[in-house]
């Protein structure tokens, strides 16, 4: 289930539901019952396996790291 970020228009009051994406967006505010506004977030994403720069470019190769004489 998705998590959804509301503010409220009168109080400011920011809260967080979970809801279904079927069902429709909240309309009143817990505190207050003042009208609420649902607010837009970037969703984290995190990508995984060989192509990505966290993984294939940070690495050392196994000869610089074992051997210890400084090259010429």
């Amino acid at each position: 289930m998705p998590l959804y970020d509301y503010k409220c228009q009168e109080c400011g009051y920011v809260f967080e539901t979970f809801q279904n994406m079927s069902e429709k967006a909240l309309k009143f505010c817990p505190k207050c019952k003042g009208p609420v506004k649902r607010l837009i977030s970037a969703a984290g994403i995190i990508f995984k396996g060989s192509g990505f720069h966290i993984n294939d470019y940070n690495k050392e190769t196994k000869s610089s790291s074992k051997d210890p004489s400084p090259k010429k």
